[in-house]
């Protein structure tokens, strides 16, 4: 029973965050959307260049290869640093943080799951989950820093 709903986490609960974020935005008002897309733009590109730069200079063997089993979900057996599940639903995570705390705790846990559950399902190990979170974090909080400069 606890594969089945690992599957599910591993596959789909990205789609969760995503979906809440995008009705986060839909919900404030257009001066805040203005924020928050600057912000998205900024940010969520170049979390997925910095990672994809990174990944050509260290590769992590995904776990099913590593440890010779059959992944709960099927997967190439490709690199596997850093996760690009974790990476952009982190992302997400901390985009909405800087803007509602609560909103953003509650999303960097369900982050957390979407880790948790890549790594149990055995598609990736716990260095790519972890290089997602820090990536996204330093990405963001940079961009948190200049553009709270820009907005004064």
């Amino acid at each position: 029973m606890i594969d089945v709903g690992m599957i599910i986490f591993a596959k789909y609960l990205f789609l969760v965050i995503v979906f809440l974020t995008v009705g986060y935005f839909f919900m404030q008002k257009r001066t805040v959307q203005k924020k928050i897309l600057f912000f998205a733009l900024i940010s969520l590109p170049l979390i997925f260049i910095i990672a994809k730069i990174l990944s050509m200079f260290y590769y992590d063997p995904r776990p099913f290869v590593l440890y010779h089993f059959t992944p709960l979900i099927p997967h190439d057996a490709t690199n596997g640093f850093p996760s690009d599940h974790a990476l952009l639903s982190f992302g997400l995570s901390f985009l909405l943080f800087f803007f509602h705390q609560k909103i953003g705790a509650c999303l960097l846990f369900l982050s957390i799951l979407v880790g948790i559950s890549r790594m149990y399902v055995g598609v990736h190990s716990w260095v790519d989950i972890t290089a997602s979170f820090f990536i996204a974090f330093v990405v963001a909080f940079g961009t948190h820093l200049i553009l709270k400069r820009v907005y004064r």
